[in-house]
């Protein structure tokens, strides 16, 4: 009955139901007592008990449905289960609605019962007033402590998710610290060995021509102290992945790739320009390196969504002695046809210059970071004639 409540209400709807049918088959063999014809109590019984198969998920349409065609059923005298669906009714709207509707549903039972006993008058309507009162009285008393039940089980359960989503959160919490703690111990781990590695080295380059075997040991503790520093840097990606993390590793690009790059964004319908000064990307260092690839990457994924077809962008990459000089810059004209009416496209060469304006989306605030994580600078906005730059300069040497 709890993992189908549906079908428990119907049984009871069954019940009532079969109750007035044998009302009136007892009745019909008496011939003192006056019965309609049996295809009005038929359907009439039927209508009685049928909105009590809803009355949980429908309670307010099924209760005042059962009092409104409880008139014509306890008007007729065709049996008792307008009196028992009335007072389930009451129980429901108490427990599954709240006290303040269960006791206007209330006010109109009392009302409609009231008017019916005023108008039939019957000999015993003391003792029928006062049956009806103990019955209401009954029904209300076990609605409100069902529904005070109800609410307590209600609280329980969401006291419970609260918890459970506490407890999730500060599982959470707990992981990210113990992360942060093991990555700023491989931290110290990882720095000790590079420092190491470069006190072995300058040491092997000094003892290369006067002491081989010292050079010798020198190497061989860098290639270890080496291995060392990746071991535990691949420990630390390890721990630090995200969980279900299961994408494969892959090489990334660098600016070498720039070409491979081109191509594609030309394939997608935009023409790029690509021109690298010489040795412009000789020595570069894997990260800045990597960081121009992302900066050109990102800025003509913006073109191709942002100026439209029929845009074109142009790719400058120069070595300016230990900065690395990056601009990538498109004219709009995508965007510009779709802005411009054809009717000013006469008059195009005496209007102001369109500015184009592109969000300021997470793309630009990873090329703003990563140029940050270089020390280098970052200008993106509106170009001179029209269009969109960006304009990105890396120092080539690291700060140490």
């Amino acid at each position: 009955m709890r993992a189908h409540p549906m079908a428990g209400d119907s049984v009871i709807a069954v019940a009532l139901l079969l109750t007035d049918l044998l009302f009136f088959v007892a009745a019909a063999e008496t011939p003192e007592v006056p019965m309609p014809p049996w295809y009005v109590v038929l359907p009439l019984d039927i209508a009685m008990v049928a909105p009590l198969v809803f009355r949980r998920k429908a309670t307010l349409w099924s209760a005042y449905l059962l009092l409104l065609i409880g008139i014509p059923h306890s008007a007729l005298e065709l049996g008792a289960a307008s009196a028992f669906a009335m007072m389930i009714s009451i129980y429901s709207v108490l427990v599954y609605v709240g006290r303040k509707q269960g006791l206007l549903y209330l006010l109109a039972t009392v009302v409609v019962s009231g008017l019916q006993l005023w108008i039939d008058t019957p000999e015993d309507v003391w003792i029928l007033a006062i049956i009806a009162l103990f019955s209401t009285a009954l029904c209300w008393t076990l609605g409100e402590f069902a529904g005070a039940r109800r609410a307590y089980h209600e609280e329980v359960e969401a006291r419970l998710h609260l918890l459970e989503t506490e407890r999730d959160q500060a599982t959470r919490i707990a992981v990210g610290e113990e992360r942060g703690r093991i990555a700023r111990e491989l931290h110290d781990v990882v720095a000790h060995a590079v420092s190491v590695m470069v006190v072995q080295a300058d040491g092997a380059s000094y003892a290369v021509d006067g002491n081989p075997e010292m050079a010798k040991r020198a190497l061989q503790t860098i290639s270890e102290t080496g291995r060392g520093a990746l071991a535990e840097l691949r420990r630390l990606l390890d721990v630090l992945r995200s969980d279900g993390d299961d994408e494969p590793r892959v090489p990334q690009p660098d600016a070498t790739a720039l070409t491979d790059l081109a191509d594609r964004i030309r394939q997608a319908g935009v023409p790029v320009t690509l021109a690298i000064g010489p040795e412009a990307l000789a020595g570069l260092p894997a990260g800045v390196s990597l960081g121009v690839y992302r900066i050109v990457q990102e800025s003509l994924t913006n073109t191709l969504k942002h100026a439209g077809q029929g845009a074109q962008a142009e790719v400058v990459v120069r070595r300016e002695a230990d900065v690395i000089d990056v601009k990538v810059t498109d004219d709009g004209a995508g965007r510009a046809k779709q802005l411009v009416p054809v009717a000013t496209k006469v008059a195009a060469h005496t209007a102001p210059p369109r500015k184009l304006t592109v969000p300021g989306g997470n793309g630009l605030i990873g090329m703003r970071e990563r140029a940050n994580v270089f020390g280098g600078t970052l200008e993106v906005g509106p170009a001179p004639g029209g269009g969109w730059q960006v304009h990105a300069r890396l120092p080539v040497r690291l700060a140490t």
